[in-house]
């Protein structure tokens, strides 16, 4: 399989937004990244939008629990307009994204407050999902019982906790999230405004934001994920053909 990195040039080279009625993006990032010392990373790079233009957001939580969201435009449309209702701050600026390595990932703010290492690599266990991923129709995507059975097959098989990719956002809309390709993060330094977070590690208590669930062990992905206001009529699985 191919290098993260090659994945990641290939959407930003051609970025993918299937059509449909919801709102949608698709991208990569880090699915969530927990440290030992309790602080939780999360990096969305959504080089489609249906609502705007391609952005990059930095999620952080502190051992408090308090969350802070880095987005390189404006929180209307970047992800605070799905989960803001948990985040007590946000700052808008430049996101530099730099591939070292075809394995390795450095983010930074411009303004210096977050410098972040992501090292990938994949297992037998990755690459498992990551077949099945590429192989599940769009259609099947989109069906909650399939996501619901792939969200629980992929946290015992990956060993990262619970995963569930359907649900409801932090501001109360339904999101579908759909992982194509993944690996594991296997090592990871990062600094946030002058703190070191330490070594990477499982938390006492899986982090989530509403219904989504960081994973216990960092997972860079490779997806899409389609968002719908929870008063509206989902399509089903043959009718909607979008990804967000």
């Amino acid at each position: 399989m191919k290098a993260p990195a090659q994945f990641a040039q290939a959407v930003e080279d051609r970025p993918v937004l299937p059509p449909g009625d919801c709102e949608r993006v698709s991208g990569y990032g880090v699915m969530g990244l927990p440290f030992a010392s309790g602080h939780v990373l999360g990096l969305r790079r959504w080089t489609a939008s249906s609502v705007g233009d391609q952005f990059t957001s930095i999620w952080h939580r502190n051992p408090a629990g308090r969350w802070t969201f880095y987005e390189s435009t404006d929180c209307d449309v970047a992800c605070t307009r799905y989960f803001g209702a948990d985040v007590e701050r946000v700052r808008e600026g430049p996101i530099d994204l730099e591939w070292e390595a075809p394995d390795r990932l450095h983010v930074r703010t411009g303004d210096g407050a977050v410098e972040w290492v992501i090292e990938t690599g994949a297992s037998v266990a990755t690459r498992l999902m990551s077949s099945i991923g590429s192989l599940v129709p769009l259609g099947a995507w989109q069906s909650g019982l399939v996501l619901k059975a792939m969200g629980a097959a992929a946290g015992r098989v990956l060993g990262v906790g619970k995963v569930q990719l359907t649900g409801t956002t932090s501001n109360q809309q339904h999101f579908d999230a759909n992982p194509l390709r993944i690996w594991y993060v296997t090592a990871s330094q990062a600094v946030v405004e002058g703190e070191d977070l330490g070594p990477i590690g499982a938390l006492a208590e899986q982090a989530h934001m509403a219904d989504f669930y960081f994973p216990q062990r960092g997972v860079f992905a490779v997806g899409r994920v389609f968002i719908n206001p929870l008063n509206s009529t989902r399509p089903g699985p043959g009718a909607l053909t979008a990804a967000r």
